[in-house]
């Protein structure tokens, strides 16, 4: 099969999207993927085709490969947009390029729209070997996947069962040009080293190595793909209604993962907090065993790299973002009841009933507060929250409501406070905890 051939064949199943972006490098793959789609365009009813190019300013040639990718679009009367990115500075700079990279990239599709990216088979193989030298378990050997969500529209790797000898034979039968990264020959970075050095010696034996490889990450995404469906269907016993009810949080019910043995729960807590944080590694998960096994009336946490799970009352719940950090607990004035109230790093509140004509006042509990409740006389204030099943890691962030010294209402807490009207109500919305999916890592 002619590579048109191919790549009209993968591409069939998309050809209802509204737009199809090519990420353009410049280099070998992505200019043969950019020629390949222009001649399809020429005799195929195919959907408005666009370019992006990532301008990561690293190299000093970078302006140099834009102008290139701007020249061959020209050429072939396809648009391109190129986004300059900033990349973080750390411990490993390739990968922080391309968390910049994909992140402009799902920033730049349009809804229902088709990202195409340009790697292959031999980026598949070397991708394997990676991610099994660092240890990832099976989700990290399926390496990278032909398609999956990314922004609000896809990401498709057209070619991933083709080899980079055939795109470069394609190529210079054509006659094309293209840029050569020179960070690409630097063989302190691990992926360089793989290609330059192991792959080649391992060909010099195996001759077919790369199409075994990328056979065995197709194998482990199908076996992800099965430990992805038992997560979902064990997730389904343990996701039930949480209370409070206005607690934002993601939450599983213990009692149905206990039932489970240690390596379904760590699959299903793996699926679960995907969305979440990055994984531990296999062997720090005590974390997980010291939180399910605490006494009953424990509050244990297990500390992640985004974030906490912390355990009460039969549930465990994610903390992330703004939970993180404790809110300002400095009195706030209130000057206009009548409008909503922002408090800063803990979520907004508003009043419901009729405000007293008295300036107000959002608080937070010091210690040691007792109410005076209609018909109940003076209670404990830490008693009552306990009672309402309020966790511990929200009491503190709790707002109160003021006049003067008055305590008139307690956020989301219908608590009959003698001396404060019993239409007047304190809503809140609590800081939101990072939805599922938000915080997942792209599988690159």
């Amino acid at each position: 099969m002619s590579l048109e051939a191919h790549l009209l064949h993968v591409l069939t199943p998309w050809r209802q999207a509204p737009l199809w972006t090519l990420a353009l490098s410049g280099g070998l793959d992505s200019l043969v993927l950019l020629h390949l789609l222009a001649r399809l365009a020429r005799h195929q009813a195919l959907p408005p085709l666009s370019a992006l190019h990532v301008h990561h300013g690293l190299q000093a040639f970078a302006d140099e490969w834009a102008e290139h990718c701007q020249a061959a679009c020209a050429a072939l009367d396809i648009p391109l947009t190129v986004c300059r990115v900033t990349v973080d500075s750390g411990a490993s700079v390739e990968r922080a390029a391309r968390e910049a990279r994909y992140a402009a990239f799902a920033e730049h599709l349009a809804p229902g729209a088709l990202l195409l990216l340009a790697q292959h088979r031999d980026d598949q193989a070397e991708t394997l070997l990676l991610r099994l030298l660092r240890g990832s378990g099976v989700q990290g050997l399926a390496a990278m996947p032909a398609s999956r969500p990314l922004g609000q529209g896809w990401l498709l790797r057209p070619l991933l069962e083709v080899g980079r000898a055939e795109l470069e034979q394609w190529a210079q039968a054509q006659g094309l040009h293209w840029v050569e990264d020179p960070s690409n020959r630097d063989t302190r970075l691990a992926r360089n080293f793989l290609r330059h050095e192991i792959l080649p010696r391992l060909a010099q034996h195996w001759p077919a190595v790369s199409t075994v490889l990328a056979r065995d990450a197709a194998q482990q995404q199908e076996a992800a793909s099965l430990l992805d469906e038992l997560a979902v269907e064990d997730l389904a016993r343990a996701q039930t209604p949480a209370a409070p009810g206005w607690l934002p949080l993601p939450s599983l019910a213990l009692a149905p993962l206990q039932v489970l043995s240690a390596a379904r729960q760590r699959n299903a807590l793996r699926y679960w907090l995907r969305g979440l944080t990055l994984l531990p590694p296999r062997e720090h998960w005590v974390g997980w065993e010291s939180l399910r096994d605490a006494g009953r009336d424990a509050t244990p946490c297990w500390r992640l790299g985004q974030g906490e799970l912390h355990r009460f009352a039969g549930r465990v719940w994610w903390l992330g973002g703004e939970w993180l950090s404790a809110p300002a607990m400095d009195r706030q004035a209130w000057p206009i009841p009548e409008q909503a109230l922002s408090l800063p790093g803990n979520g907004t509140v508003w009043l419901e009933g009729a405000a007293p004509g008295e300036p107000l006042q959002i608080r937070y509990r010091q210690g040691g507060e007792q109410l005076v409740l209609a018909g109940r006389g003076r209670r404990d204030f830490k008693r009552l929250l306990q009672e309402a099943g309020v966790p511990p890691f929200v009491r503190e962030r709790l707002p109160l409501l003021y006049a003067s010294e008055q305590l008139l209402a307690v956020a989301n807490l219908p608590l009959p406070i003698a001396g404060s009207a019993d239409t007047l109500r304190l809503c809140w919305q609590p800081p939101d905890a990072p939805p599922l999916g938000s915080a997942r890592r792209a599988k690159v």
